[in-house]
């Protein structure tokens, strides 16, 4: 892994280094008010600045006064976008120090908003756009991307953003605000990633009728040729940069599947719908185990929704409950799944092949309320993108059911949850245990103050990221994932447990990614997956790498 921290002291400049306003509008080198004296002198940017001088945080101190001046979250996305094409450092220093505040701004929920009005917000192109009619090119347009070094390319479709279902080209939000947690959650140098959107067309007509849609307008490529293209991106990638981890995003469920099966064992790659969220939700459940002083062994899940990210959750879930002692079909019979036709049942003939290990005997129910009353769960997984789907009668039915009954609303972004923090708390007289895809703000109920627990895919997906980068790993495995709830959970400290929260404060997450990657490259090498020298002390090692978004001194 390149060495992340900030360059020394430069005794001279290199002959071709960018001087003037060249500099100036480098995101990566530009400095704004920051640069010296000196280093105006020495860059010829007298003149071209105002003259005094100011540190970083005082630049941070008058980006966060102009975000908190913003109508809406929208309007302070936008602003933090253009900060990001200015001033790379600046931006990631603003972002590290105000985590609670930006993380809602930059990524969920507000990226769903973003990307829904991309083409009408765009500014600046970042990252890399291959089309539909791009196969046999895709080579000569990732050359055109300015770092030869990449270790980390998060690749979308645009096909299922979040839980807004077609957006096409405009789903390049997503790529973008990943990459950026990956830096600011786990100190992943920006200049080693690559945001990229496969535009393979969009079915969604309001876009198709856009005259100011970015993507190509066409309904989706599908098929053989959507197969090649997908093919040649992977091949591609993997020659370019053969030391990259790809991570998939926001493809729709049937191809979530199939591409990681297909690609898992060849390349290094993971699925974040599939795999990240179902570490989150486990670590979440682990957590609630110290709530309760339940076991995992003994947990009933039911879900709402049965596409990538329920069958994730319920697949780590597995091996979660194989480690505590079950079989693997006991361990199956404690996951069961209501999709849109009802109860996922053997007697079903319209199962996708996903859904088959988790179609037990058992009668058929037709709605999820009627589910929760025969099956009894321990625990309500939303994962259906429907929102207001765990109504008042179902929540009632969990808390009849249990003691603190466990009520996970998992679907993005906020508006689509699947009921909120005031409803779980409420409809249970504060017995709930919850957690949410998205933020909620902390509530009083009955002079109680209760503090809603986030499920954020944040807090596990960059720290596997750096752990898979810091090691050189060849391969993403579920043990690596396992490892990453397990982490995550212990994270959580009593202080946390007894608010109700599932998981750490979002401030420490740097520190934790930390504790996840060391973790997870720890896997690698148990495996023989490391491709690099295994340090004397890995996790300092780990530390030793993480980007600080400091200015370097030019002279």
């Amino acid at each position: 892994m390149p060495e992340a921290k900030n360059r020394k002291r430069k005794k001279s400049l290199p002959k071709k280094f960018p001087t003037g306003v060249e500099i100036l509008h480098d995101p990566f080198l530009n400095k704004g008010t920051a640069f010296t004296e000196a280093e105006r002198e020495a860059l010829g940017l007298e003149g071209l600045l105002p003259p005094r001088v100011m540190t970083i945080r005082e630049q941070a101190a008058r980006v966060m006064e102009n975000v908190r001046l913003k109508s809406s979250n929208l309007e302070r996305y936008n602003f933090m976008i253009d900060l990001q094409d200015r001033n790379r450092a600046l931006f990631y220093r603003v972002v590290i120090d105000n985590l609670r505040e930006m993380m809602p701004i930059i990524y969920t929920p507000t990226v769903g908003s973003a990307c829904q009005e991309y083409a009408h917000i765009f500014r600046r192109p970042r990252g890399i756009y291959i089309s539909a009619n791009d196969r046999g090119k895709v080579q000569h347009h990732l050359k055109n991307w300015a770092f030869k070094d990449i270790r980390i390319i998060v690749v979308t479709d645009g096909e299922r953003i979040l839980g807004l279902g077609d957006l096409g080209a405009n789903g390049m939000g997503i790529p973008v605000g990943k990459l950026a947690l990956y830096t600011a959650c786990a100190g992943i140098h920006p200049q080693l990633s690559l945001p990229v959107t496969l535009d393979v067309g969009t079915d969604n007509a309001t876009l198709l009728n856009d005259p100011l849609y970015i993507g190509i307008p066409r309904r989706r490529l599908r098929g053989q040729a959507y197969d090649e293209l997908i093919d040649e991106f992977m091949n591609t990638a993997h020659k370019l940069y053969p030391h990259t981890l790809i991570q998939f995003e926001d493809f729709a469920t049937a191809n979530a599947f199939r591409f990681l099966k297909k690609y898992r064992d060849r390349f290094c790659v993971f699925n974040d719908d599939i795999q990240g969220t179902a570490a989150a939700t486990l670590a979440g459940l682990y957590s609630a185990m110290r709530i309760t002083g339940g076991e995992i062994r003994n947990q009933r899940l039911l879900f709402l929704g049965a596409g990538e990210a329920g069958i994730g959750i319920a697949d780590l879930v597995v091996s979660a409950l194989i480690e505590a002692g079950l079989t693997g079909t006991e361990a199956r019979r404690r996951c069961w799944f209501v999709d849109s036709q009802g109860l996922v049942v053997k007697s079903r003939q319209d199962l996708a092949e996903h859904k088959l290990p988790y179609a037990h005997d058992h009668a058929f129910l037709p709605d999820f309320l009627t589910a929760v009353e025969s099956l009894k769960p321990t625990a309500i997984i939303g994962v259906s993108a429907q929102p207001g789907t765990f109504t008042k009668a179902i929540v009632e039915a969990m808390a009849r059911i249990n003691k603190r009954p466990i009520i996970l609303a998992l679907s993005n972004p906020t508006a689509n949850a699947e009921c909120t923090a005031a409803e779980a708390y409420t409809w249970t007289k504060g017995r709930a245990i919850f957690a949410s895809g998205s933020p909620f703000e902390a509530l009083t109920i009955d002079g109680k103050t209760f503090v809603p627990s986030q499920g954020n895919n944040a807090y596990i997906f960059p720290g596997v990221g750096l752990g898979v980068v810091a090691s050189g790993a060849r391969r993403v495995t579920d043990g690596m994932f396992f490892l990453a709830a397990k982490a995550l959970a212990q994270a959580a400290s009593p202080e946390d447990i007894e608010k109700g929260c599932l998981y750490p404060d979002i401030i420490r997450v740097r520190e934790f990614s930390a504790v996840i990657a060391a973790a997870v490259a720890e896997e690698a090498y148990r495996r023989k997956l490391a491709t690099r020298p295994r340090p004397a002390d890995l996790s300092a090692y780990i530390k030793s790498q993480m980007y600080e978004p400091e200015y370097q001194e030019y002279v």
